[in-house]
């Protein structure tokens, strides 16, 4: 039993922290933080972790209940799911941005907490555990995996400042590439996975 949950928290902590993508958070977040005094800046941050959070869990905890009113199934969900990670593993790769947003919000909140890690990936990511939980020791191996990539994010943007005099921008762009490569391939599995489970459903109906 030990080992399942190990496992379990082991892919669920892998999962969200190559979604969440720390390092590549990195720029981005100094880019729109960077004119912040440091106590702001590490308020915006935690702000932003813990809306993260608070996203997340809330999918976590109804999502299984809107998919059964919406009568979706698993397989579903799943190769929804991995469309969802192939655009963001693309976005990695590719290096893309979104700078032309309106500072007129709160950025610990939009873009920051909400899409950019609390996004579609993580969240569909999140309800695909939870919904392959059966026991107790399931939902606690989620829950901490959640909370374990939660506070390393909030580590990386916490010392962001020092992490990119350490790995310059060239270091980030490498680890930013490597995490799009390990996001797409978690893609193609969830995808592969919800075929399997397709051809299996109806061949046996």
């Amino acid at each position: 039993m030990a080992e399942v949950n190990a496992k379990l928290f082991g892919e669920v902590f892998v999962t969200l922290l190559v979604i969440t993508d720390p390092p590549g958070m990195v720029p981005i977040f100094l880019a729109l933080t960077g004119a912040m005094p440091g106590r702001d800046r590490n308020r915006a941050g935690l702000q932003a972790v813990g809306l993260a959070g608070g996203v997340i869990v809330i999918f976590a905890i109804a999502g299984q209940t809107l998919l059964d009113y919406l009568h979706i199934d698993l397989p579903a969900i799943q190769a929804a799911g991995g469309l969802l990670l192939v655009l963001i593993a693309l976005e990695l790769l590719t290096g893309k941005t979104d700078p032309d947003k309106p500072a007129t919000t709160n950025v610990a909140l939009v873009p920051l907490g909400v899409p950019l890690l609390a996004g579609p990936g993580a969240i569909v990511a999140t309800m695909l555990f939870v919904r392959g939980a059966h026991r107790a020791a399931d939902y606690l191996a989620i829950a901490v995996g959640i909370a374990a990539v939660l506070l390393a994010v909030w580590l990386v943007l916490r010392f962001s400042g020092l992490i990119v005099r350490i790995l310059r921008p060239s270091g980030i762009e490498v680890l930013t590439r490597i995490a799009g490569l390990l996001l797409a391939a978690i893609a193609v599995q969830l995808i592969a996975d919800a075929v399997a489970a397709f051809v299996t459903e109806y061949r046996g109906g």
